[in-house]
């Protein structure tokens, strides 16, 4: 058996090489921040974290030992991630809206850490990325009760910033109207045009009339202001408690499965590698015959599968449209760039705008 004072001194050693190596992985740390911030990426990647902790723990041979290491990697992660939180409080997302807007609950729950900055609408808020202004932006690409969120789409196509990651958000509306206000009162809702279509058959329901404005917190914000008894907003909870508003009904959205899908864009592509990531895709086709349907038989030529190809008109001329697709694949494998250099024979356009390894529910 070993003697104290060798036991001791294999300690000391052990700790000083640790002391060394733990600097290191903090420098480490330090540059995951720096690029978490020029991409756009929150800080908490739960999946990285297992893949980590499975890898390494299966380094340490005895299985007395295992567990305790185990420990000892979640607190090293931890370390590092509050690290990195400290580092990243400079971080300026932008959002279109005001504070209680869905955009901003996603924004905050994406960068817990960041100062999120509202802007008037989404270009505002996109070109606010593409000048500096702000180190990445989130907005709303689609609702899965009213469709896509053209506006983003055409800011997609059109601008020069990259989707890194894409969000899900949970989406409850409510009927909210100032203190001492019963839904009798009501005559008038007023909300953003995505909100009013998730709730058409309770308007519908109770006859109210309805007024659009950009967003929802910013309804909640004109109620406030008004006074009036007659006028409800549809928002959010935290429009609620931001603007002081009494919530007279909630969940009065149609679907009982509301989710707003949030992209964050920044002015660098993600690079992932993973087999299983997913790629966000716009193009336009040669105008010839078939030229789609070739387009298409390629993508799947190459073994990436298409979760969904939508059209937009690009504008510029009568009956032109840009189209959107999601998929899934490395698109930075040999075969992912062999298909885009196959697809940019039938098409006019190729740009690949998002390349990230899931899409997250908050």
């Amino acid at each position: 058996m070993m003697d104290l004072s060798k036991a001791r001194e294999i300690i000391n050693e052990v700790d000083s090489r640790m002391a060394e190596l733990f600097e290191q992985r903090m420098e480490a740390s330090k540059a995951v921040a720096c690029y978490k911030q020029k991409n756009g990426m929150p800080i908490t990647d739960t999946a990285r974290e297992e893949e980590v902790i499975a890898r390494n723990s299966a380094l340490v041979k005895n299985e007395e030992f295992r567990s305790y290491y185990i420990n000892f990697l979640r607190n090293n992660i931890e370390l590092s991630k509050n690290y990195q939180h400290r580092l990243l409080e400079g971080m300026r997302v932008a959002y279109s809206g005001v504070k209680g807007a869905f955009a901003n609950i996603a924004a905050a729950r994406i960068f817990p850490d960041a100062t999120t900055v509202p802007y008037g609408d989404f270009k505002s808020a996109y070109k606010a990325v593409v000048d500096g202004e702000c180190d990445c932006v989130v907005l709303p690409i689609e609702n899965s009760h009213n469709g896509d969120v053209g506006q983003v789409m055409d800011l997609s196509f059109f601008g020069s910033l990259y989707i890194n990651g894409i969000y899900d958000i949970s989406v409850v509306q409510n009927l909210l109207a100032v203190e001492g206000t019963t839904i009798d009162e009501i005559r008038e809702v007023v909300s953003h045009p995505q909100a009013l279509g998730q709730c058409a058959e309770y308007i519908k329901k109770h006859g109210f009339k309805t007024i659009e404005t950009v967003n929802t917190a910013v309804a909640a914000e004109l109620v406030a202001n008004s006074g009036r008894r007659d006028i409800a907003a549809i928002a959010s909870d935290e429009a609620a408690e931001q603007y002081g508003l009494k919530k007279l009904e909630s969940h009065i959205n149609e679907s009982n499965n509301n989710t707003t899908r949030f992209a964050v864009f920044s002015r660098t592509q993600k690079a992932s590698s993973l087999n299983d990531a997913h790629f966000i895709m716009l193009f336009t086709v040669n105008n010839e015959a078939g030229a789609l349907g070739k387009a298409i038989s390629v993508i799947g030529k190459y073994g990436f599968n298409l979760k969904a190809l939508k059209s937009r008109p690009t504008k510029e001329l009568i009956w032109d449209y840009y189209f959107y697709a999601e998929g899934e694949g490395n698109i930075n494998s040999p075969e992912g760039k062999t298909m885009i250099d196959e697809l940019s024979k039938h098409c006019s356009t190729v740009k690949i705008i998002g390349n990230f390894e899931k899409e997250i529910l908050l």
